[in-house]
């Protein structure tokens, strides 16, 4: 069973890409919860961060403690009403970049598996017919001697989905300490997975933008 340890980032401040009246974006780093948990160790976390410059900053979405990239905050109630719609009704449009073990045959093409807990195991998740459907689209970005570099768009939002879409085509991502195995953990030093850009409509002028953070593996 996965023994979570948190050790966030020394580095305390956060990578600030955008700020308005109404919403603010980070590239979060590897390692910080998105928000706190119930024990008192995880209380430094993307949120709290925010928070000490931002007091009024309010969580719209989460990303995994060891997946990177883009993350949007709320500035006021109407702007969280209108972002939590969007990601809701599936409107925002969100981009990964995953380095996987092996190589993909496939250019392109779908995992559509339903993702539910693993009762024996959480907080762990696995394929299972009662569980929510999930659907991932993914395209090869480059071959790589022992790894594939892929884009991953995940049309639904559930824990784990991208992990386990990729493991369910016997390719796990590299660094992940849930679902890999040990060459799969020791290939790299954090989960090659990165959140590169999300597309909103932006809560007050209504344009469409789009936030993007170069992955960094």
């Amino acid at each position: 069973m996965h023994i979570f340890t948190y050790k966030p980032p020394s580095i305390p401040w956060l990578d600030i890409r955008y700020k308005d009246r109404d919403i603010i974006v980070i590239n979060k780093p590897s390692g910080l919860l998105s928000n706190p948990g119930r024990s008192p160790d995880t209380f430094d976390t993307a949120i709290t961060r925010l928070q000490l410059c931002h007091p009024e900053a309010i969580l719209i979405h989460r990303l995994d403690c060891d997946t990177s990239g883009i993350m949007i905050f709320a500035r006021t109630k109407k702007a969280e009403s209108h972002l939590k719609i969007q990601f809701q009704n599936r409107q925002a449009k969100k981009v990964y970049i995953a380095e996987v073990t092996g190589h993909v045959d496939d250019q392109q093409g779908k995992v559509n598996f339903a993702i539910g807990p693993n009762p024996d195991s959480p907080p762990f998740q696995m394929l299972t017919s009662t569980g929510k459907a999930a659907l991932t689209y993914f395209q090869v970005l480059e071959h790589r001697p022992h790894s594939t570099l892929m884009e991953l768009k995940p049309h639904t939002g559930r824990t784990h989905q991208l992990r386990v879409h990729m493991l369910s085509l016997g390719h796990a991502i590299l660094g992940d300490e849930f679902y890999g195995d040990a060459a799969t953990i020791n290939a790299s030093k954090r989960l090659n997975l990165h959140a590169q850009s999300l597309t909103i409509t932006h809560p007050y002028s209504q344009a469409e933008m789009t936030f993007f953070s170069q992955h960094p593996f």
